[in-house]
């Protein structure tokens, strides 16, 4: 997040009536199955609102690979208002790995390494990456009410919807954005990320949550020619940036992020299982820039606001006000007492490359592989637990931050 960010992001701004000064975004990060988690902390806040409140709180969505799932969802159902939000959890609990993602394997793989290799040689070949998502296809187009979306947007339930992909084509990080007609926002280009304003299709949340290796690239038309994407979390620097632009004066941030992981390690001689580095390597590319991004948007902010008042009114552009929130507890010890419920083609594959060995510990990454697969009831409904108790952990937080004319936060503290 840069002051020039900022800066631009208020003079779009002050040009428009359109949107109330105390406005809010949502911002939802990515991370797989671990996405469940927002559900949790969206729900608790709805149940935070006070009596009588019924309109849809934010006025901008955007999402990040899972995220970008959760987002447009809301965003197809955000006409139900402030109900919408417990909905999302709902979505999940109906979510099944086999709702997802597909992988064919004989029953006796798990004893075989060499077979093992062999059935995920033959998935590449079918589906161009480990696993076949055809059923996460079907499930978004059940579920998503892209119409909806389109009503919402026309009724301005919300102003927009934006769905960060990162392309493998040119390297470049975009956020496509839905919009009404005429709105005065315009597209931005800057090192390394830009936008494009367009209709988000089905195909833009599959591009957006294709995890590298395991889920397959998407193609998707960018200024007149074809690109291929991959999961918007790689290469994401900004998270906020999006906000920003279209002049949210307040982002509620939704992360999934690893609390304090190296200080979890088991400490083990020997070399890395297959699953210490896919963990390793999961993490990576899911590696939560969030807390950066708003520990930088927070000295920004702090700046401008700490102006003297003559000058601050003489100026252009205001701070901006964030509240982050991530889980407050290990998602990998989570999902390593929820190892069992994956699909047993998927589990015996990745436990016949030594990819699900446990022996070590949860630090060895078995767990941390499998927190982005498990989109099972048991692994699910934790989550959402975990995303309630650390919403209520902050109620009073939370309920000054949703408060029309809210005044700033002290604390922009992420767990």
């Amino acid at each position: 997040m840069s002051l020039d960010t900022i800066i631009t992001h208020n003079m779009l701004a002050h040009t428009s009536h359109e949107v109330a000064p105390d406005a809010c975004a949502l911002v939802l990060m990515g991370g797989g199955a671990r996405t469940a988690y927002q559900a949790g902390v969206l729900k608790a806040l709805a149940a935070m609102q006070p009596a009588g409140a019924q309109a849809f709180p934010f006025q901008w969505l955007f999402g990040t690979s899972a995220g970008a799932l959760n987002a447009a969802y809301l965003g197809s159902i955000a006409q139900q208002g402030l109900a919408a939000l417990p909905e999302l959890a709902k979505f999940w609990m109906a979510l099944r790995s086999e709702r997802v993602y597909r992988l064919e394997a004989p029953g006796w793989v798990r004893a075989n390494r060499l077979v093992a290799g062999w059935t995920l040689a033959r998935q590449v070949r079918r589906h161009h990456a480990l696993l076949d998502t055809l059923p996460l296809v079907d499930t978004l187009h059940r579920a998503i009410d892209l119409q909806g979306l389109e009503r919402a947007l026309d009724q301005r339930a919300i102003h927009a919807l934006g769905v960060t992909a990162s392309s493998y084509t040119s390297g470049e990080h975009w956020t496509f954005c839905q919009t009404r007609a005429a709105h005065p926002v315009q597209p931005w280009h800057r090192p390394g990320r830009r936008s494009d304003f367009q209709p988000i299709t089905i195909e833009h949340l599959m591009a957006s949550s294709a995890i590298p290796f395991l889920f397959p690239a998407v193609p998707l038309w960018v200024e007149g020619h074809k690109e291929y994407f991959g999961d918007g979390s790689m290469r994401q620097l900004s998270p906020l940036s999006p906000a920003i632009h279209f002049g949210a004066r307040r982002v509620l941030v939704i992360g999934v992020g690893q609390p304090q992981r190296s200080g979890m390690a088991v400490r083990a001689a020997g070399d890395p299982t297959a699953g210490t580095i896919a963990g390793h390597a999961m993490a990576s590319v899911f590696h939560d820039t969030l807390q950066a991004d708003v520990e930088q948007a927070q000295r920004v902010s702090q700046t401008l606001s700490r102006l003297p008042p003559a000058l601050a009114a003489a100026l252009p552009y205001r701070p901006v006000d964030v509240l982050a929130i991530q889980p407050s507890f290990s998602l990998d010890e989570l999902a390593r007492k929820h190892i069992g419920e994956l699909p047993a083609p998927t589990r015996n594959t990745l436990a016949g490359l030594g990819a699900l060995d446990t022996a070590r510990g949860a630090a060895g990454s078995a767990a941390s592989l499998a927190s982005y697969l498990l989109f099972e009831p048991g692994f699910v409904h934790a989550l959402i637990e975990l995303g309630e108790h650390d919403a209520w952990r902050r109620k009073d937080e939370l309920v000054r931050f949703m408060a029309p004319h809210a005044p700033p936060a002290e604390s922009m503290a992420v767990p």
